[in-house]
């Protein structure tokens, strides 16, 4: 009989974020981090760093089981904090700058904040909630961030403790009611960075991070940990680049000069960025970009791979920490028409290694894996989020049936990817029919003189709701609302979609509403022209 049981000097190895830092502290420790144009450092500096971060913390009185919070904008402080404050046993809150003041009070209560790091822009909204915390807040103002590592004891030694411990807290936009907490763990996050970095490694001709990339992330910080990739480009030692404030003329310096290889952005961050007057003078191939927080339009797609960007689609949200899936193209598939790439550049993708994916009815049973039929997202992984933060019910409600519930319809093929057709909140219920309207949009991004569409449902005497289009033109484009509607009926003749899809109305707007991480907001959508 095998004695299975471990000697007493067996190390357990936890699967905490400091074993992250094993490789590109030993393999690549001359590698760049680099601020916007403000400071580069190595990774062997980075290491100092963090050890003088957690010594001052400490000197602060902050220890296990306190939580820091960050208001930033994304930096080479915030990748810091990604490491040292949860390696300490402390729980990193990474505070949604966009959302309102009244909201980021909430979060900071809601999260027990212990100590918040506060970039200059965003101390004028510190000032004016400050007198309503509910219990005491040191005020740590990032002005003095550099100092405060000057001075602080490097000899912090980071130790093991359980690897189920909260590492980080965030919470949702808030667009229904109050924002959500929502909390990971170490060994979560860590099986999160594997899984997802096998899933960026494992396709061959494109969508591939290596070790020779150079990493910039355009989606923020606080945002699901800037969907994870921050800590996957720190594992494999790459340079990295952190940008600061996103502003466009910036990123695009940034991309030229400091030769960006990879990012991740959401479609409206894209479309800002190849619409800028600056994009003329960026060489964009060899890029890569991960499209994800909303539907890719095909309009979009195209006029990326034009410019020899290698763009394809993830998918995620905030209780999955983000990765679920990624629509990373088989050699077959690159083989075929630019029309079939495009098609499957914008799908939601196949799973990532780990993830178990179903689409099911109302009754959680699977739905055929035709491509046509659909139903909702449901799904399991080692690093989704267990529950929401002190919401039990909520948690109760998302996890109902063992799998949690995305809120997503969507068709599977029999190769197993997904297409999102829409959010259940967004579709659009007309006449018996389900109008998706991201299908729509992606109809109509395709329109010439479209720059950026969104479509909604808009309540309807006879039919319950109908769509409404709204568009952005393109500067100097010659549209009308019946080209694009004629746009829309080519592809109800084609078969695409039915009758019912065609726009009730077609409104031309300035500018459409986002939300605080830059996807269309159809909650303040539905309300303004409805």
């Amino acid at each position: 009989m095998i004695d299975t049981q471990p000697t007493p000097s067996a190390y357990e190895y936890p699967l905490l974020i400091r074993q992250l830092l094993h490789t590109p502290l030993t393999q690549t420790p001359a590698q760049e981090i680099v601020y916007a144009s403000a400071q580069r450092f190595s990774y062997l500096e980075f290491g100092r760093r963090l050890r003088a971060l957690a010594g001052a913390l400490t000197a602060f009185g902050i220890g296990p089981g306190d939580t820091v919070a960050v208001m930033d904008w994304d930096s080479h402080r915030y990748l810091e904090c990604f490491f040292a404050v949860p390696m300490m046993g402390t729980v990193l809150h990474t505070i949604n700058i966009r959302l309102s003041p009244d909201q980021i009070l909430y979060t900071i209560n809601h999260a027990e904040d212990d100590l918040i790091f506060v970039h200059r822009d965003f101390m004028p909204v510190i000032d004016e909630i400050r007198p309503r915390f509910e219990r005491p807040v040191r005020i740590v103002p990032l002005d003095d961030y550099e100092d405060l590592l000057a001075g602080a004891d490097t000899a912090f030694e980071f130790k093991d403790f359980d690897e189920n411990t909260r590492a980080t807290t965030f919470y949702t936009t808030g667009t229904t009611g109050l924002p959500k907490g929502v909390f990971f763990s170490h060994r979560q996050l860590v099986l999160h960075t594997l899984g997802f970095m096998a899933a960026l490694g494992w396709t061959a001709g494109h969508a591939r991070f290596h070790r020779d990339d150079v990493y910039m992330p355009i989606t923020p910080m606080f945002h699901v940990h800037g969907w994870g990739i921050p800590y996957i480009a720190t594992l494999m030692g790459v340079k990295q680049v952190y940008p600061g404030r996103y502003e466009a003329e910036t990123l695009l310096d940034l991309i030229k000069r400091e030769g960006v290889t990879f990012s991740h952005c959401v479609p409206t961050i894209l479309h800002m960025l190849l619409s800028h007057p600056k994009a003329a003078e960026v060489d964009f191939s060899g890029w890569k970009v991960i499209i994800g927080g909303a539907a890719m339009p095909p309009g979009l797609a195209q006029q990326a791979l034009d410019l020899g960007i290698d763009v394809f689609s993830g998918y995620g949200m905030s209780e999955t920490c983000p990765m679920l899936s990624a629509s990373q193209l088989t050699g077959a598939m690159l083989a075929e028409s630019p029309d079939e790439q495009i098609r499957m550049r914008c799908k939601t993708g196949r799973a990532a290694p780990l993830v178990e994916i179903r689409v099911v009815d109302l009754d959680m049973n699977d739905i055929a894996r035709d491509g046509n039929a659909t139903g909702e997202i449901v799904t399991r992984a080692p690093w989704l989020t267990m529950s929401y933060l002190k919401e039990t019910d909520r948690s109760e409600e998302l996890w109902a049936g063992g799998y949690l519930h995305t809120g997503d319809i969507a068709t599977v093929d029999a190769e197993g990817y997904l297409q999102v057709t829409d959010r259940i909140k967004d579709v659009i219920k007309s006449g018996g029919e389900w109008i998706s309207s991201l299908e729509l949009e992606g109809i109509i991004s395709q329109c010439a003189g479209v720059s950026q569409v969104a479509v909604i449902g808009i309540p309807h005497d006879k039919w319950g709701e109908r769509p409404l289009a709204l568009i952005v033109i393109e500067a100097g484009a010659p549209l009308d609302a019946e080209t694009v509607l004629a746009h829309v009926r080519q592809s109800v003749d084609d078969g695409v979609i039915s009758r019912w899809a065609i726009p009730e109305r077609i409104e031309f707007v300035d500018a459409i509403a986002l939300t605080s991480v830059g996807k269309i907001d159809k909650k303040r959508l539905r309300e303004a022209f409805s």
